[in-house]
């Protein structure tokens, strides 16, 4: 569907599945982040602590999101709600690129955790299908912030998956420093999502936009009724004109 021709209902049903999705999103993470820093602290495990961390990164810029789509003109915070998109991801990136250095300097060796390998592996199974869904009904309705947040989730979920690898590694083979490169290499994605949301690139036509083009085409509209009127009312009154004209002549 183009963004150019959504109905109003439509809008306001995708805006509605927004806010669904990043108040699930929230709760979700919210409960991630007690257990993983709670097991965590049982395994002596940083990758668990900073997963933790990380999902309470995560709440924030799903709770700007869920901010922005309760103000009555959601448009008018697109670029605010970007910037703080954009301050998540570069605190995760920095949050992730310090962790893993200091895991390798250290040579930290975290415990055998079944809570982490659990959570991880429920995070990997379920943030994917939430960042699809949010990063659709954003690209649908046009919301940059959207799906920014979306694209955040994923990452996110891509730190999931390296802190289950990494964890599973040192679980079966005892390869500590596992999750800790994988780290690095989210944190340089990280880095380019928040460039992108800062930029507000994250999606091709944001809301402002959409609305802009709409209040145009209205104006357009209202323009062309108002010059319309004012034909047909000057065409009138030369009838009426006319007709009074005749009469006169008649009455001669």
């Amino acid at each position: 569907m183009s963004t150019l021709t959504i109905t109003p209902d439509r809008r306001a049903r995708l805006q509605r599945r927004i806010r669904l999705i990043v108040a699930f999103t929230i709760v979700y993470n919210l409960i991630e982040a007690v257990v993983a820093i709670a097991a965590g602290s049982v395994a002596s495990s940083a990758a668990l602590i900073g997963f933790g961390l990380d999902s309470s990164i995560e709440v924030l810029s799903a709770a700007a999101v869920a901010w922005q789509f309760t103000r009555r003109d959601p448009e008018r915070w697109e670029k605010p709600t970007l910037r703080v998109i954009a301050v998540a991801f570069f605190a995760l990136a920095a949050y992730v690129t310090a962790t893993s250095l200091w895991a390798l300097i250290g040579g930290e060796r975290p415990e055998h955790s079944t809570v982490g390998l659990v959570l991880t592996a429920l995070s990997v199974a379920i943030m994917p299908v939430v960042s699809l869904a949010e990063r659709r009904a954003g690209r649908e309705i046009g919301s940059a912030t959207a799906v920014a947040d979306s694209m955040q989730t994923l990452i996110c979920t891509y730190l999931s998956a390296a802190v289950l690898i990494g964890l599973a590694l040192n679980s079966l083979f005892g390869w500590w420093w596992a999750d800790a490169v994988a780290g690095l290499v989210i944190a340089v994605f990280a880095v380019r999502e928040g460039l992108e949301a800062w930029r507000g690139d994250a999606c091709a036509t944001s809301v402002g936009m959409i609305l802009e083009n709409d209040h145009d085409h209205d104006g357009r509209e209202h323009d062309h009724g108002r010059e319309h009127d004012h034909d047909h009312g000057h065409g009138h009154d030369g009838g009426h004109g006319h007709d009074h004209g005749h009469d006169v002549r008649e009455h001669g």
